[in-house]
């Protein structure tokens, strides 16, 4: 028991050194996205404007309504399944 307690100490230790300080995220940092984004954008005047054509609408609502019916189907069955997997695990146990 203990040789495998200090085996796994001695592979924590050793994967931990061998790992550095440098990886990916310092290569994707917000000032290396949004600069060129924000020189692309320099000669640019335009100012946004609202779209009425993309209001909601009714249909948005009804899609959520089934939306929210199904998800809540979905659960239903999700727990009657795992009702049903109890049971047969009682019934196993049992015999």
């Amino acid at each position: 028991m203990k040789f495998r307690i200090a085996l796994a100490i001695a592979a924590t230790v050793a994967l931990a050194a061998c790992g550095s300080t440098e990886d990916a995220s310092t290569a994707a940092e917000a000032d290396t996205v949004e600069i060129p984004a924000d020189e692309a954008l320099t000669g640019v005047d335009a100012t946004p404007v609202a779209d009425e054509a993309a209001t909601a609408t009714e249909e948005a609502d009804d899609a959520a309504t089934t939306e929210e019916a199904a998800i809540q189907e979905a659960g239903d069955k999700a727990a009657d399944t795992a009702a049903e997997a109890m049971d047969a695990m009682a019934e196993d146990t049992e015999n």
